[in-house]
């Protein structure tokens, strides 16, 4: 029933719901056919003309300029996802629409929507105690590196995903403070015009950058590292300020005044033992001649991501005022050099003794693929990251959700109402998952449902999509962590809840500005 009150537009009961399921549906449509190692790439073009590939959930819905409110909080699970864990909003978004599809059906039998929330509810609780039941307590690196290869097989990166898994793996170790893992940490680098095989991991820091001055050298071993949070440069006062000069001597006072605090600078710098400036800010030219004249690399301009990294990597402490600056607040590496190519220079700051920042140094032929590829990785470091904090992973290629499925089932005849209904729709929606799996590799999704039913009555086997057979996947490699599926499942199920409970839409008519 659709009615116009005032300045609103109205759409209410099965209307409102049905608007909203359709929403669903149509997003999970969209993200479906890029699930699993075969699914398929999206190109977005922006406004501007922009390209993105990708087969990324989460980076589609994101580049997506979508209205409809229900759309808009689908779309807000997958950045839930995204934050939690870094990986599965494709599954988290597909789910979502298929436990609302699901639904529909269930209204047009005249179950009423409060009955459907509880038993999807219901469902949601059991479902996670059957995750926790079949989770398996081991984060061993070999462990960690088919997680990290599980996650970015079907990307841009899964030719090399063993290299990168590896170095996925390597970085976490890194920068692991005990129990504690940040993942800005790990700074993920791309560098196009070569392979990703040379890509590697810097134990330290890249920046962007060049040296500043051409006099200054292009390399130093063991340097002892200044990171400034603030200019070699006079200050410009903060009001404006008139000064009248009359004759030559004042003007010349005037410059030396500035020539000789700049200087003083320059000495304070040399008086700690620095041979490396790293700041936030400026470096007058003055100061970099002089600088230069003393062997000393500078550089200028690096913001404040970076100049926290340099400080993890290199154990220095961020200065910010220059009279403060002392030997012990100076940073150690191995190396400082600068490497150019034909567009563009790197500064490699390295070989730091203990660091607690690293880079990820992706090698790639085109921008575009460099980029599709640092999403893989950072996938993979969401879930490696996930596995270490959560210490329970599960087997991959729909084995979890198969499992579910046939158990949710059985928990449903334990209901007495119409609950029940709503329990075995969501035991339907989770086969969903495997089903796309094996549509997305041109595989028949009947034939493998069925005999996976048939196999997990004595069996723990999910969909092997490079053997295209149904085997045991975790012991060929395919695993997950745990908190993957638990999140997917909570953000569909709180989203399906939420719109289910909807059955009023009122839109606001377009006001005039004044």
């Amino acid at each position: 029933m659709a009615e116009k009150l005032g300045d609103y537009s109205q759409t209410t009961g099965k209307t409102a719901q049905m608007n909203n399921i359709n929403a669903a549906k149509e997003l999970s449509r969209i993200v479906k056919t890029t699930l699993g190692p075969k699914g398929m790439d999206k190109m977005l073009v922006d406004s501007n003309g922009h390209i993105t590939i990708t087969n990324d959930g989460y980076t589609i819905l994101d580049e997506m300029d979508i209205s409809h409110p229900a759309a808009k909080m689908i779309i807000e699970i997958s950045k839930t996802q995204e934050a939690e864990i870094g990986d599965g909003t494709t599954s988290a978004v597909m789910l979502a629409g298929k436990l609302l599809e699901n639904a529909e059906s269930l209204i047009n039998k005249n179950i009423h929507p409060t009955v459907i929330c509880k038993g999807y509810l219901l469902a949601s609780k059991k479902a996670k105690e059957i995750i926790k039941k079949i989770s398996i307590n081991e984060s061993s690196d070999e462990v960690l590196r088919k997680i990290a290869m599980t996650s970015m097989t079907g990307k841009a990166a899964e030719d090399s995903r063993e290299l990168l898994s590896s170095l996925i793996v390597q970085a976490i170790n890194k920068v692991k403070d005990g129990d504690l893992i940040e993942i800005g940490r790990i700074k993920i680098q791309k560098v196009t015009g070569s392979t990703i095989e040379k890509s590697e991991l810097i134990e330290g820091v890249t920046l962007e950058q060049t040296i500043a001055h051409e006099g200054m050298p292009r390399n130093i071993k063991n340097p002892q590292i200044a990171l400034l949070d603030i200019g070699l440069e006079i200050k410009n006062p903060e009001m404006e300020v008139m000064s009248q000069v009359s004759t030559p001597e004042q003007l010349e006072a005037f410059r030396n005044a500035d020539i000789s605090g700049i200087k003083s600078m320059v000495d304070k710098v040399l008086e700690s033992g620095a041979n490396v400036i790293l700041t936030q800010k400026g470096i007058d030219d003055l100061a970099l001649h002089q600088l230069a004249k003393k062997g000393i690399i500078a550089i200028r301009r690096i913001n404040k991501y970076d100049m926290d990294q340099l400080s993890r990597a290199t154990g220095g402490r961020v200065v910010s005022s220059i009279d403060e600056l002392t030997k012990k607040d100076l940073g150690t590496s191995g190396s400082i050099r600068e490497v150019k190519n034909k567009e563009s220079s790197l500064i490699y700051i390295e070989k730091c003794a203990n660091p607690k920042a690293v880079t990820l140094l992706v090698h790639s032929s085109t921008e575009h693929i460099s980029a599709e590829i640092a999403r893989a990785i950072t996938d993979g470091i969401g879930d490696v990251t996930s596995a270490l904090n959560d210490n329970q992973v599960v087997p991959g290629g729909g084995t979890v959700e198969m499992i579910i499925s046939k158990e949710l089932r059985e928990y449903a005849r334990t209901l007495s109402g119409r609950e029940q209904l709503a329990v075995e729709k969501f035991a339907k929606a989770m086969e969903f998952i495997p089903e796309t799996l094996a549509e997305n590799a041109g595989l028949d999704s009947i034939n493998v449902i069925t005999e996976l039913k048939q196999r997990l009555e004595n069996e723990t086997v999910g969909l092997n999509l490079f053997t295209e057979k149904i085997e045991d996947t975790y012991l060929a490699g395919i695993i997950e962590p745990s908190k993957i599926k638990t999140q997917a499942i909570n953000s569909a199920v709180e989203v399906a809840v939420m719109l289910l409970r909807v059955d009023d839409l009122l839109l606001a008519k377009n006001v005039p500005e004044n």
